[in-house]
């Protein structure tokens, strides 16, 4: 099975929620062969996605939490074994964390879940987006509702000038260069706030310190920079999407960060103030 036939599942769902959000906001008024109609149909999209992905974002924030709060034992076992690097101190290292985790019935894997799971849509946003200029053209087949009539309207539809399936890579339009600078900006702004704030409200004074804190700093300032630098290779309208969830995850960790913050965090002290 090629990637092209495990992804095409996720490029249909897309499509037709992308389709059938286009078709409620023309069914209200808005143009049908808008470029604004299709980016709040991607905009719908998220929407769709994220709402799904809730029970999933309420797993990873248990997980955090925990992964949190386990923090000083964590900076104990490596005190113990630090400086020691032969095999079997670092497998006895390796069993005494794995225990730690079991007992306090944390996966550290679990913060991962929602990212892991929007992967495939966001992927076949790319491939859809990517595929609009073709379907258009007649040179390759429709994908579910994305018909050859659909695909040109949609590959025709632009916003400040630049087409929803335009790169920054490849562009000789200064438009379509600005519109995607903007939306970079905009995509690493929303990701190092939303990580900041996690850091410094919602984060208890022992988990500030050790391995774990040096991960989180890492990420900080890491996952901007990657997102900056990967994002001159993804159409606009896959830059839209990535800055609305990203918009949505800091706007709904906003608010869990004050109604329900970790124990032991600036944001619980300025809740018990506020109460």
């Amino acid at each position: 099975m090629s990637f092209s036939d495990i992804m095409y599942p996720f490029e249909w769902l897309v499509a037709w929620i992308m389709y059938l959000w286009h078709g409620a906001l023309t069914a209200i008024g808005l143009p049908e062969a808008n470029g604004w109609t299709w980016t709040l149909s991607i905009v719908g999209l998220v929407v769709v996605m994220r709402a799904a992905l809730i029970p999933l974002f309420v797993k990873q924030i248990h997980a955090s939490r925990k992964m949190q709060l386990i923090q000083p034992e964590m900076a104990k076992i490596q005190a113990k074994y630090k400086g020691k690097n032969d095999p079997e101190s670092r497998q006895k290292m390796t069993e005494e964390t794995m225990a730690l985790y079991k007992d306090s019935g944390t996966n550290p894997f679990a913060s991962c879940l929602p990212i892991l799971a929007q992967s495939p849509f966001f992927f076949g946003l790319f491939r859809v987006l990517n595929s609009l200029d073709e379907i258009g053209a007649g040179a390759k087949e429709g994908i579910g509702p994305i018909t050859q009539q659909v695909a040109a309207q949609a590959e025709s539809s632009t916003i400040f000038g630049a087409q929803l399936s335009d790169q920054f890579m490849g562009s000789e339009t200064l438009t379509v260069k600005i519109v995607t600078v903007v939306l970079i900006i905009l995509m690493s702004a929303t990701t190092f706030t939303t990580q900041y704030q996690l850091m410094r409200k919602n984060m208890p004074a022992s988990a500030l310190e050790g391995q774990f804190a040096q991960q989180q700093k890492i990420m900080l300032y890491l996952f901007p920079i990657i997102f900056a630098v990967s994002g001159v290779y993804f159409p606009i309208g896959v830059l839209i999407y990535w800055f609305t969830t990203n918009l949505w995850t800091m706007c709904q960790q906003f608010y869990v960060i004050r109604r329900m913050p970790a124990p032991g965090s600036a944001a619980e002290k300025a809740m018990q103030e506020r109460r």
